[in-house]
């Protein structure tokens, strides 16, 4: 028997807790993996609360995973690997359990600069990130702001802006985000008032910013006066109630472009993909190492869950490891 996180109904983390059931067993095209570190992200809650209708029950919550491979092809037993994917908690079981079955190719060898719980870390906020910055077309040289910086999303987003050759600043709330980002080598600006991005945008990139990645979505209609001509607002979030006041004569004027960026419409195998490209990357020191997150045991979840439903988490990335 194995230790896992299960629903059996939503609305409610009530609905949550931690079960003894059978170990999952490799199905033709997949594998096993021991879980050595599961992260923790705002759609794992909110899945529980309901808030996506397509989840299957009952379900293991959990999305992102690394760990060791210890069932399926002789030939990937004992290989260290980590993913991510839509499917996971939503329609087949998570991470947030001692053991999860993946498809055979919905995983990449783990980096091996990276320890088992950063690279759980990365999952959904590295390949949400990339998502935002690919599709948003961001090349060498463009200005790039990321709203919102401070948080797992926004901090990948700056590492792998730089990565692309773009220049990179991040825009935060608290002077005390200012200091965690400089620490990590990033420049950031204060939010102030809503007219206020466009002045302090323009101050580092006088024709305005190619791109700016709001990952809060409170900040869509003001990034649009801080756009240079032709540039984009990516965004993967809305404002609540999901609307907002968009000055449209001013977008259009500029040229400029709206993106919405979802990770929930990629699977573990075009995760796997991106994975694998940043292993590269992050073996050959062109992406830094992620912080290393707050490890948190597997028999916390339950706490875990609560504190961040209630707004707790701040800018801490958790991931469950064992017991």
């Amino acid at each position: 028997m194995i230790k896992a996180l299960r629903f059996d109904h939503t609305g409610s983390l009530d609905a949550l807790s931690l079960q003894s059931i059978a170990p999952p067993r490799a199905q033709p095209g997949e594998v096993v993996v021991e879980v050595c570190a599961a992260g923790v992200n705002p759609s794992d809650v909110k899945n529980v609360l309901g808030r996506f209708p397509y989840t299957t029950l009952p379900r293991t919550p959990g999305r992102d995973f690394a760990g060791v491979v210890v069932d399926g092809p002789a030939e990937m037993i004992g290989e260290e690997v980590w993913g991510t994917g839509k499917e996971f908690g939503f329609v087949r079981d998570g991470s947030h359990a001692q053991r999860i079955a993946v498809p055979q190719d919905g995983i990449a060898p783990k980096p091996g600069l990276l320890t088992f719980a950063q690279a759980a870390s990365c999952g959904v906020p590295y390949t949400t990130a990339w998502d935002a910055l690919e599709r948003s077309g961001l090349s060498p040289g463009e200005g790039l702001v990321v709203i919102g910086a401070a948080g797992a999303v926004g901090r990948a987003a700056l590492a792998l802006g730089r990565w692309c050759g773009a220049q990179v600043i991040g825009a935060v709330r608290r002077p005390q985000q200012i200091e965690l980002l400089a620490a990590e080598g990033f420049e950031a600006i204060l939010l102030g008032e809503g007219a206020d991005l466009s002045a302090a945008v323009h101050r580092y990139y006088p024709a305005g910013a190619d791109l700016i990645f709001d990952t809060t979505g409170a900040w869509i209609g003001p990034a649009v006066a801080a756009l240079a001509e032709f540039g984009r607002i990516a965004t993967i979030a809305a404002p609540p109630g999901g609307a907002t006041e968009l000055p449209l004569l001013d977008l259009y004027r500029r040229g400029g472009s709206l993106i919405g960026i979802n990770s929930l419409l990629y699977d573990s195998r075009a995760c796997a993909a991106m994975l694998d490209r940043f292993s590269i990357a992050f073996a050959t020191g062109l992406l830094p190492p992620p912080p290393p997150p707050e490890e948190r045991p597997l028999g916390q979840a339950l706490a875990v869950y609560k504190e961040l439903a209630g707004g707790g988490g701040g800018d801490r990335k958790i991931v469950f490891v064992p017991d």
